[in-house]
């Protein structure tokens, strides 16, 4: 089955199979307060672990839909499930390897079957895979999958980004998110197979792909692989691989004709995607060993002349701010109709991009925004306190996503650090500010193929996007400061809009002053309509039509600067205590979509937005 008929329900929409069973559900369920579960072997059959509730997989406990909602910390966390013997080892296969796969665990786990530790993970964002082949009980009709959870709320080293390290939610800081919080699931794959894939554009020849195999081929391997936009094939390449990682330079002929090249490039308007089947091959007997179906869109991103650049033109970028927590679900989601309901509701309003704020997003986001058209700035969740065990934490989970994210043809940004949260002495602490350059070429030694930010809003140290917040409620204000070039070289000689310096190094200035790293207004807005008392907005408005009307002002200043390459406005819906989006919490939006969208972009949309 190719990937995009599968309707972004596989929980990895890049390298998917066929076979595959969803472990979400009912599991046991149990708090350990006392960390006393491995020493009491709760992850044995005969462990007496206290596993008196049910919750609902995959989501938190904290959350509501997870059946229990219970938002006191509770460092330690277990959960069990009985697991069919045919779940694991479906019939007919006899050399395969039996797989779990854990789609985001908050913060470490560890995981027993039938009492064997499978695997170990840290990084509450990043997936991770069980191999069970070797610890399945002879002869069993069913399994005992046990997985112990540990985040502590007080950490403030670990990556936590938006959830709280208090007792209660406040400011901008929300409930906190234990345990599982995305998908689990199983599938068998033979003995020899890929890993992990990852798809480079490569303009205007074609595409790199980088195929990863479980181990070195013990002789010659063929790996086979087709490119297909519906019945057409683009490209085909056959090549013979010795080692466990392979990259293959697969050119596309269509593309280097000009016109023809425009309808296979990706971009918001017309996200056309391309089919790809990779196939790996004993050379000597030609016996197929394994096949996986992918996909990857064809578009280059970067910066220049002042602008943002997709497809090497000139692109303003309409984004919203999105945090990703949801009243039911928290950071975790509903499934893979919600996360489309969002990328739709998101180009409804006008937007033609969106940043996930302080989380990485399940990957099903990051499918819809690739098959309807919406650029994504790629971010991370941040820690509270600098020092060695942060610095490694981050790198390290950081690192993993940029590795899990880099197919996707929606991501065209990546935010390592945001408001030098966790890093609050850039300006003055040379460690501080070589973390954040490090960071920066990190990120760009994994991808070179995107803009990378070293800070967002503000205290760059060597970002190819200037992105500054500003949160002032006066349009005015907005065009005195990016009216022109001379106003905004005031601001950037000064304490910035929110008194904050925007760029620590000369370099960052140079940047700037040169054109290669194009301004944007990355945070702005953040109107609540009638707010009450207790709850966080950065400007209140009393009626409606104060409301729609100062929202316009706002954008109209921003579009009409000759500067400004694009902006991102806060935010996309209500989240807890924080009103400053442009849908409440349940999701209705606060004017009509197409009086949104007029305010977004400037002008009538003549499209009928979904309902809602």
């Amino acid at each position: 089955m190719r990937a995009s008929e599968q309707e972004g329900a596989y929980p990895r929409p890049i390298l998917c199979r066929e076979q595959w069973s969803s472990l979400d559900g009912t599991w046991d369920f149990g708090y350990d307060d006392a960390d006393a579960g491995e020493r009491q072997s709760w992850f044995a059959e005969e462990g007496t672990g206290a596993f008196d509730r049910k919750i609902i997989v995959p989501f938190p406990p904290e959350a509501p839909a997870s059946g229990i909602g219970e938002t006191a910390p509770h460092p330690v966390v277990w959960y069990r499930r009985r697991i069919p013997h045919g779940t694991l080892a479906p019939a007919g296969t006899t050399d395969g390897r039996s797989l779990i796969h854990f789609g985001a665990v908050d913060h470490r786990a560890r995981v027993w079957l039938d009492g064997r530790l499978v695997a170990e993970h840290v990084g509450g964002q990043t997936p991770f895979t069980a191999d069970v082949t070797d610890a399945m009980r002879a002869g069993a009709s069913e399994h005992l999958l046990v997985v112990r959870a540990e985040d502590d709320p007080a950490d403030l080293a670990q990556p936590r980004g938006k959830q709280d390290w208090q007792e209660r939610p406040h400011a901008v800081w929300y409930e906190r998110t234990t345990g599982i919080w995305q998908s689990v699931w199983t599938e068998t794959v033979p003995a020899q197979h890929v890993t992990d894939l990852a798809w480079i554009a490569d303009l205007p020849r074609g595409v790199l792909a980088e195929v990863t195999l479980a181990r070195t081929p013990a002789r010659p391997l063929a790996v086979d692989i087709v490119l297909s936009l519906g019945d057409q094939v683009l490209a085909e390449i056959s090549t013979l691989v010795r080692t466990p990682r392979s990259r293959i330079h697969i050119v596309i002929p269509a593309l280097r004709n000009g016109i023809d090249r425009e309808d296979l490039l990706w971009r918001p308007e017309t996200p056309t995607l391309l089919d790809a089947r990779v196939t790996v091959r004993d050379a000597e007997a030609s016996v197929v060993v394994d096949t996986v179906d992918s996909y990857l869109g064809v578009r280059s991103a970067g910066v220049g002349g002042g602008a943002f650049l997709l497809n090497d033109r000139p692109y303003y970028v309409r984004s919203v701010l999105n945090q990703g927590y949801r009243p039911d679900t928290l950071l975790a989601n509903s499934g893979t109709d919600e996360l489309r309901r969002e990328v739709e509701l998101i180009k409804a309003m006008g937007f033609n991009a969106v940043r996930i704020h302080q989380k990485a997003e399940d990957p099903r986001f990051l499918y819809w925004a690739d098959r309807l058209g919406l650029l994504v700035w790629g971010e991370t969740a941040a820690a509270y306190e600098f020092g060695t065990e942060a610095v490694e934490l981050l790198t390290r989970e950081w690192l993993d996503l940029v590795r899990r994210d880099r197919s996707h043809p929606s991501i065209v940004t990546w935010v390592p650090i945001n408001e030098s949260w966790g890093a609050s002495e850039i300006p003055r602490d040379p460690a501080q500010r070589h973390y954040s350059i490090a960071l920066a070429n990190l990120t760009r030694a994994v991808d070179p193929s995107r803009p990378v930010l070293s800070n967002e809003g503000w205290e760059h140290t060597d970002s190819d996007i200037l992105g500054v917040h500003d949160y002032t409620a006066d349009p005015d204000q907005l065009t005195r400061r990016y009216g022109d070039a001379a106003s905004f070289d005031a601001v950037l000689a000064g304490g910035g809009p929110q008194g904050r310096v925007l760029a620590v190094t000369r370099r960052q200035a140079e940047r700037f002053a040169s054109g290669d790293a194009p301004l944007m207004i990355t945070e702005f807005g953040g109107l609540s309509l009638r707010a009450d008392d207790g709850e966080f907005s950065y400007t209140r408005t009393s009626s409606e039509t104060q409301y729609a009307a100062l929202l316009g002002d706002l954008f109209a200043a921003l579009r009409a600067s000759p500067l400004v390459a694009g902006f991102c406005y806060t935010q996309f819906m209500d989240t807890a205590q924080e009103t400053n989006g442009l849908l409440f919490a349940d999701g209705k939006p606060k004017l009509p979509l197409e009086s949104i969208h007029r305010i977004v972009t400037g002008v009538e949309d003549d499209r009928r937005p979904p309902a809602v």
